[in-house]
């Protein structure tokens, strides 16, 4: 110790002084927000970067600077997941061409059941490929019909949308959007939307990013989870899916577009301020 002491031109005394110096209540106040810094970023997956937790801590109350909490991260090694994002390209079938963009008119929507969309993507198990189908409501993020299939297929599409119109029970008139896939452009499938009195939408040709919402819950559903594991059999696969989607991202994950509320939670806030609505 004195060595480093005259190494660093510092007193002996001055450095005991230092050490027996009690913390100061800054140091101690950092200690305390690491710590629900960490557990909300556990909590999250290890998924939040600093303005989601900066956000969630204004919730509980707690004062304190977004700087503060990327800085506190920082020390603590803690970052957001991320991961490139994957994206697949679509056919484009001259014969439904027809079938156009009808959301590039539409106007934001203002409660749920206006607008869906729905996609399709691939998962890798052990050596082979599984295909994900979801319907997201457009109003809220939240994810009301999924499926897992083996096939490539109408079915699978089909499925996810059965399901989310089980849960929701739409009224006629619903738009529903989606790329230009077979599994989707597909007679059967084309038909059993007009049955149900729900309106088709489609991406214009060649361009992806008119259903970019399904492409963001994709992104975040490969970068938050599929690339950290290895699924190696279907019932593992279905699970951790089916825990993302129902456990996490519906009733969890903060949206900043949601003003840092969950799709679940935005739901019910939107309910509830509709209801006061017809009451008054």
């Amino acid at each position: 110790m004195a060595f480093l002491c005259r190494r660093y031109k510092v007193s002996r005394s001055g450095f005991y002084a230092w050490e027996r110096r009690e913390r100061s209540c800054r140091s101690r106040n950092d200690e305390e927000l690491g710590a629900r810094i960490v557990g909300i970023h556990r909590d999250s997956r290890g998924t939040y970067g600093s303005p989601r937790i900066h956000e969630l801590l204004k919730r509980q109350g707690v004062r304190c600077s977004n700087k503060r909490v990327a800085r506190l991260m920082r020390e603590q090694g803690l970052r957001a997941r991320v991961s490139k994002l994957y994206r697949r390209s679509s056919g484009v079938h001259k014969f439904f061409e027809k079938t156009g963009n009808l959301r590039l008119d539409q106007p934001a929507p203002t409660r749920t059941d206006q607008i869906w969309v729905g996609d399709l993507t691939y998962l890798r198990l052990g050596e082979h490929w599984r295909y994900l189908a979801t319907v997201m409501d457009l109003f809220s993020r939240r994810i009301i019909g999924w499926t897992i299939a083996r096939n490539r297929t109408t079915t699978v599409t089909l499925r996810a949308l059965r399901r989310a119109i089980a849960l929701r029970k739409p009224k006629p008139g619903l738009l529903f959007h989606s790329d230009r896939g077979i599994e989707y452009s597909a007679y059967g499938y084309q038909d059993y939307l007009r049955s149900r009195g729900i309106v088709p939408s489609m991406n214009r040709p060649r361009n992806c990013q008119d259903n970019a919402h399904m492409e963001s819950f994709f992104h975040s559903l490969k970068a938050e989870l599929v690339h950290q594991h290895r699924f190696t059999s279907e019932a593992q696969l279905n699970g951790q899916i089916g825990g993302y989607i129902e456990r996490f991202y519906n009733l969890k994950r903060v949206h900043s577009s949601l003003g840092y509320h969950s799709p679940v939670e935005f739901e019910c806030l939107a309910n509830a301020s509709q209801s006061v609505h017809q009451i008054g």
